[in-house]
């Protein structure tokens, strides 16, 4: 095919050896989430309401956030409101929409969960590197990240 760049062979090794690093480091932390009574969506929208003032996210930025659609995020906040974990309520600035909620008890699996997820976070990832290397991979993280769609 004309006007494709494939990569070279450090290009493709190092490519190769990040696509492997994207799926083994999550696969392990949601097996050790799994362990701890969460799935890693869960965990993604407790941690995520906790961060917010009031623990209170409207539906669109919310899903923004997590980069998921407005569709998986609802019904995934069915689930967990079923098990009391979040609470939902109309937005009364989006018909459609819906402000979700942490509740206390929410709060509570989220606290309870969170050592071990750390520790979890830092033997499988953190510290197996140096804070230089830490430094570098959070730079280059932050740049590609964010580059626009």
């Amino acid at each position: 095919m004309t006007g494709t760049r494939w990569l070279d062979t450090d290009e493709e090794r190092a490519w190769r050896a990040v696509r492997r690093l994207l799926t083994v480091v999550p696969s392990r932390l949601a097996r050790d989430l799994n362990q701890l009574g969460l799935s890693t969506a869960d965990y993604e929208v407790l941690s995520t309401l906790s961060e917010k003032p009031g623990r209170r996210w409207g539906l669109k930025d919310f899903a923004d956030k997590m980069q998921w659609s407005r569709s998986r995020l609802s019904h995934h906040a069915a689930r967990m409101e079923a098990r009391g974990l979040i609470e939902r309520e109309p937005d009364p600035a989006d018909a459609r929409g819906s402000i979700y909620h942490l509740t206390d008890h929410g709060f509570e699996v989220l606290a309870a969960a969170a050592p071990g997820h750390l520790d979890s976070v830092r033997n499988r990832f953190i510290d197996h590197l140096s804070p230089e290397e830490l430094a570098l991979l959070e730079r280059i993280s932050t740049r590609i990240a964010d580059l626009p769609d």
